[in-house]
């Protein structure tokens, strides 16, 4: 490839996760579509760009939302050991679900036990709140108490607007949830959750003889939808978290406030179709790729190969993919010692002059330094050089 460096050249670069469009953005001048709903978020995954937005930040009721954080705790529980899949929970008097219609359930009975994976099944497909309330007692001791780690798991995820007071989501005082926060547990679930992902996109469950449907209708509709979760109370409307996978390419949607099942799954449908008709993920350099060679002083070898980190991906606009160039900005020489995956320099995507993504440069190989000798008399080289 041809090496381009950055020399006393002004290449602004953006990076983060903003809820404001990113110059990339910005500059394509896509409006987002106008929905009859409380708040949405369109978030992508592999950069965590909000593409579009309505009211993300605002803290709102998430009904049943509430239950992808309640998941998604179990979930890292089995990741690290803390819980077994065949673990006993047992169903409480106090978790127990008497089948009332104003709440989902899973119907275990009282003080009989499910397995933990049965119950997280419970939790996602069924949205039990039974299943999620035995789960927190049996994590924590009490919903109340599980709550807490359900604060404190919001916290790491960077959720700013959001509160938990229980497991379930059931109308609380403080019980709360913003549509971005909800982005960024979605990513978390669908990065962090291993092979419990695809329980999300499971259509349905039996229990106790009892068959329940996932509530997300996109599952039936949409082969690439493979989650998250759907939620509903009088206070927080119809909602629905949603992912899907097209071409390589991962959007989260997060809708809020609607007024029907069939409203959130529309204007679901039609969030993720904007974006992906819109937006597109290009790679510009894949990890390892060779980028050059540089000359190393005092080493004991004369040159080091040096290679890109991690995919160089780029989040852009349709319409500006064949705007985006690379930069390299490297040293001209090194010196020894030099460490085999030591970062070198970096590699950019640039439109426009502005450096929308970079990735690091790398050292392919050791380079260990060259004996005293040898030293003394690049040293010797290199000062008369720059005498010229």
């Amino acid at each position: 490839m041809t090496v381009k460096r950055v020399k006393n050249q002004l290449v602004q670069l953006v990076v983060g996760v903003s809820i404001s469009m990113s110059a990339v953005m910005a500059n394509a001048a896509i409006q987002p579509p106008e929905m009859d709903n409380t708040a949405y978020v369109l978030m992508d995954y592999n950069t965590g760009e909000i593409l579009g937005q309505k009211n993300a930040n605002e803290s709102l009721p998430p009904a049943s939302l509430t239950k992808m954080m309640t998941s998604y705790i179990i979930e890292q529980r089995l990741a690290s050991g803390d819980l077994k899949e065949d673990d006993q929970v047992l169903m409480s008097q106090n978790a127990w679900c008497r089948g009332s219609s104003s709440q989902s359930c899973m119907y275990v009975p009282v003080n009989k036990t499910a397995s933990v994976i049965d119950m997280l099944r419970g939790i996602i497909i069924q949205s039990g709140n039974d299943a999620s309330k035995a789960m927190a007692e049996h994590i924590a001791g009490s919903e109340a108490s599980f709550a807490i780690l359900m604060n404190e798991q919001a916290q790491k995820l960077g959720m700013e607007n959001s509160h938990f007071v229980n497991s379930t989501g059931m109308p609380a005082e403080g019980h709360e949830a913003s549509a971005l926060d909800l982005a960024k547990l979605a990513r978390a679930i669908v990065k962090n959750s291993g092979d419990y992902y695809s329980i999300y996109s499971e259509k349905e469950f039996t229990y106790n003889g009892i068959t329940q449907g996932n509530r997300n209708a996109l599952l039936a509709t949409d082969p690439t939808v493979d989650g998250l979760k759907t939620g509903h109370t009088d206070a927080a409307g119809y909602c629905l978290v949603a992912s899907s996978n097209r071409d390589g390419m991962r959007l989260i949607s997060v809708i809020m406030g609607t007024k029907s099942q069939q409203a959130r799954a529309d204007q679901s449908r039609e969030l993720l179709n904007w974006g992906f008709g819109h937006f597109t993920t290009v790679t510009k350099a894949p990890a390892g790729q060779f980028v050059s060679k540089v000359p190393v002083w005092f080493g004991e070898a004369d040159e080091v190969e040096l290679a890109t980190g991690d995919n160089l991906q780029i989040l852009t606009s349709k319409t500006q993919k064949n705007k985006i160039t690379t930069v390299v900005d490297i040293p001209d020489s090194l010196e020894a010692p030099i460490k085999k995956g030591q970062e070198i320099g970096k590699m950019m995507a640039v439109i426009d002059g502005k450096a929308v993504a970079s990735v690091p440069i790398i050292a392919t190989n050791d380079i260990e330094q060259s004996g005293f000798l040898s030293r003394t008399w690049q040293h010797i080289v290199r000062w008369a050089k720059n005498l010229f």
